[in-house]
């Protein structure tokens, strides 16, 4: 089958992409830009002020506080996506070749949790690990004392919202990339004498490296906006940089600080992405040179 091959200078490959120039243009490029120039702007009796100086950005630079959040919020996000990954191609791999009668079922009460209402969801989490909720009221009930579990209000009960609302994405990329793995392979794997777990990671788990990859990606985004888990389940007491840049705007009404802050969160998502991607695409070439 002959390779066809399209240059950018073709007229209808120009004319098939224009929507989404427009579409991008519209709603990132422009409010991209829009925030940059607020980010030079001034306030003054919580009112904007167009001054035109480095005042924000200087403060930004100079107060060890927001760096402090922004540090965690990178953090926070960084062990979601690991969690994240790590419970999905267990949950995935049983899903593609386990439980194939299940599947369906198991992609149902996902959508369905997709279609909750987040706040909803992260209430019922403050429920069940209040102090005197249901999850202490099982262990008092087997025998052991009042209160046991106390995470509530702290960061690890920030991150288990996190990765409970976040989960399905890399479940739902993983179990599509192993969907698409060809099953002779595995197959061929187990006959020249692979045991089944050696199959999984030399064959499944590096044909599934996309799905894992995309997954990864989206909950690393994605973690970098939360405001809700941190807030209501996290107590206010490790904000993350979303609730900065909600309390810029909204408390403060001093937009051009949330317009800087936003942009330093931006960029430090873009770079932690780019070393990512240039580490594995290093480490695929290095797999085909050998």
């Amino acid at each position: 089958m002959a390779e066809i091959r399209k240059s950018w200078r073709d007229g209808a490959l120009q004319l098939s992409t224009m929507p989404l120039l427009v579409i991008l243009g519209a709603f990132f490029v422009i409010p991209l830009v829009m925030t940059a120039l607020l980010s030079f702007q001034g306030t003054a009796y919580y009112r904007l002020v167009w001054t035109w100086d480095l005042k924000i950005w200087r403060d930004v630079f100079s107060q060890i506080h927001y760096w402090s959040i922004m540090w965690r919020t990178l953090e926070m996000a960084l062990i979601c996506t690991a969690l994240c990954t790590l419970l999905a191609i267990p949950v995935a791999y049983g899903m593609v070749h386990r439980l194939v009668r299940w599947s369906g079922a198991v992609t149902l009460l996902m959508v369905f949790a997709f279609l909750t209402d987040a706040v909803l969801k992260t209430f019922g989490w403050v429920l069940f690990l209040d102090r005197s909720g249901v999850l202490n009221g099982a262990l008092a009930a087997i025998g052991l004392p009042p209160a046991a579990v106390n995470i509530l209000f702290t960061p690890n009960a920030t991150l288990i919202g996190m990765v409970y609302n976040l989960l399905p994405y890399t479940i739902f990329t993983t179990a599509l990339s192993m969907a698409r793995i060809d099953r002779d392979l595995v197959l061929a794997a187990r006959d020249a004498g692979a045991s089944r777990m050696r199959a999984f990671v030399e064959v499944t788990l590096p044909l599934a490296k996309p799905g894992i990859w995309a997954g990864a990606v989206l909950v690393f985004v994605l973690s970098l906006g939360v405001f809700l888990e941190p807030k209501v389940m996290g107590g206010g007491t490790s904000p993350m940089a979303a609730e900065l840049i909600r309390q810029s705007f909204e408390t403060r009404v001093n937009w051009p600080l949330g317009a800087a802050l936003t942009l330093v969160l931006i960029v430090i998502g873009a770079a932690v992405l780019a070393v990512a991607g240039a580490v594995a695409l290093l480490r695929g070439r290095r797999t085909s040179d050998e």
